[in-house]
């Protein structure tokens, strides 16, 4: 979860500073934090989340279907980062800083429903 709280910040750090010595240190940076942090951790959650899914049941928690969909939408996210990244690192990114400030919040509002979720179980 942290490193979908800092890699836009770093794309905005990258954004700022095209072509120039930080932008290399920065993309060497995104790199590490998105192969040796959340990768691992995006197998881990999904391992451990659907184990746990699996040992209480999928019918009659729709709860946990929503839990599910919210978790699909944050690994798509994930997914945009690494693309975002790829992006960036070729050059041939559109997208503005201002953009990847905004893409800093929707982790924290994905996780905010998820926990919501985890401890009221309204369905």
């Amino acid at each position: 979860m942290a490193g979908l709280l800092y890699l836009p910040r770093l794309f905005v750090y990258h954004v700022n500073a095209p072509n120039t010595e930080a932008a290399s240190m920065l993309a060497t940076m995104e790199k590490n934090l998105l192969k040796i942090i959340m990768n691992p951790a995006l197998i881990i959650v999904w391992i451990s989340g659907l184990s746990l899914a699996l040992s209480i049941g999928f019918s009659h928690n729709i709860w946990l279907h929503i839990k599910i969909a919210l978790v699909v939408l944050m690994t798509i996210l994930h997914m945009f980062m690494g693309h975002w990244r790829k992006q960036l690192l070729n050059n041939t990114n559109t997208q503005s800083a201002l953009f990847f400030r905004i893409i800093n919040e929707a982790p924290i509002v994905i996780a905010i429903a998820i926990v919501t979720l985890v401890i009221i179980k309204p369905f």
